[in-house]
């Protein structure tokens, strides 16, 4: 199953027509957009575009992040500075390996053009790709890093197939867990001093991703905090 390139706050939609030109060089066609700097449609990717035009008209658009990962199994996001989270990091092959040995869907966040991913941006995701480039000069236009990533995802066509691993849970289900967890200590107490709570939060969404667990492992995870919950409500006669 194809990836996901999702574009996160894109600004210029030059870049954007570029990107689906590099997309549709290689074959993807499942180009998602989050925010938007400039709205969409945006008549400045056509041109770029260069005939693929029809992933343009294929876009989605979508408010956060974690809603346009939520039908995603493998998540990934390019970085190519140091980050306070702990994640595994490899290269572009790598990560396409990855997505060619897994029978779920794989997506790929790729940040704005002049600042790049936000950690907030990653904090959900599983894995980094950083694209091996000259130290001293190497930032990459969007739409290079989109192409390498396309490229590696083609190439592999001609590789032949690696057994399927275990499928970890589609992001919005990893979502729900947090959001959960993070009710369940808030009633608690458990964020203190109030200030670090996002801190903390960023710090157990990290742990969590990194874990890839599967849907049936979530779900148990789930129960396992709805029960403590219930065990410190008032009445329940703990204690």
């Amino acid at each position: 199953m194809e990836p996901a390139i999702i574009l996160v706050r894109p600004q210029l939609g030059m870049n954007i027509g570029m990107v689906a030109r590099a997309m549709a060089n290689f074959g993807l066609s499942d180009l998602r957009l989050v925010a938007p700097r400039d709205g969409w449609p945006n008549p400045d990717a056509g041109p770029p575009a260069a005939g693929a035009d029809h992933l343009l008209d294929t876009a989605r658009v979508f408010e956060t992040v974690a809603e346009a990962l939520a039908d995603c199994e493998l998540t990934f996001a390019t970085s190519f500075r140091p980050r306070d989270l702990v994640k595994p990091v490899c290269a572009p092959r790598e990560a396409v390996a990855a997505m060619r040995c897994s029978t779920g869907k794989a997506g790929i966040l790729f940040g704005p053009e002049r600042s790049g991913l936000a950690t907030d941006d990653i904090v959900m995701v599983q894995t980094l790709v950083t694209i091996p480039a000259v130290p001293t000069f190497a930032s990459l236009n969007l739409a290079q890093a989109v192409l390498v990533l396309a490229y590696e995802w083609h190439v592999a066509d001609a590789l032949p197939p690696a057994s399927p691993e275990r499928v970890p849970a589609p992001a919005a289900d990893l979502d729900g867990l947090l959001g959960q967890l993070n009710s369940a200590l808030e009633a608690v107490g458990y964020f203190h001093p109030h200030e670090r709570t996002r801190a903390t939060q960023r710090t157990l969404a990290g742990i969590l991703s990194a874990a890839r667990f599967t849907a049936e492992e979530i779900r148990t995870l789930r129960g396992v905090i709805r029960a403590l919950a219930r065990n410190q409500a008032p009445g329940s006669g703990s204690g």
